[in-house]
């Protein structure tokens, strides 16, 4: 099945990927994106430094519509190793207009090509985005 693209990378955004793909800070940090709908064009919402937690990005998202989401984070594995690893969220309410959720779910794959990552998640409630959702889901990883 062929992935539909329905909507262009900024360039600039782009670059700023790649960039955070391969950060060397040891803090959290997360990127949140947005599609601007009249240009039908992915940029860069927000670009957060020194984040607490996963929750503390979820604070930020809007309750009604989607947002993709490049977190970076610090993870304990519990016996002295450390690993930051660089995740994907799709976030999409519920309540959201369909052409939307049909743009931002057809536009997912191209974002997800640029960042050159393998853990990608989706989640529609924020109240289940926090730390135990996060670990939970990159135990599959291991």
């Amino acid at each position: 099945m062929a992935d539909i693209q329905a909507c262009t990378i900024e360039e600039e955004l782009k670059q700023k990927l790649r960039k955070f793909r391969f950060r060397k800070e040891k803090t959290n940090a997360a990127i949140i994106m947005k599609i601007d709908m009249k240009g039908l064009v992915v940029t860069i919402e927000d670009e957060m430094d020194e984040v607490e937690d996963i929750e503390e990005v979820g604070r930020e998202l809007p309750e009604f519509s989607p947002r993709y989401l490049a977190y970076s984070f610090a993870h304990d594995h519990g016996d002295g190793r450390m690993s930051y690893p660089l995740v994907f969220v799709y976030y999409c309410p519920p309540g959201v207009k369909p052409q939307q959720n049909m743009i931002y779910a057809g536009t997912k794959p191209s974002v997800v090509q640029a960042l050159e990552i393998t853990k990608v998640f989706e989640i529609r409630d924020v109240e289940d985005m926090t730390e135990e959702w996060l670990h939970s889901k990159i135990a599959f990883y291991r």
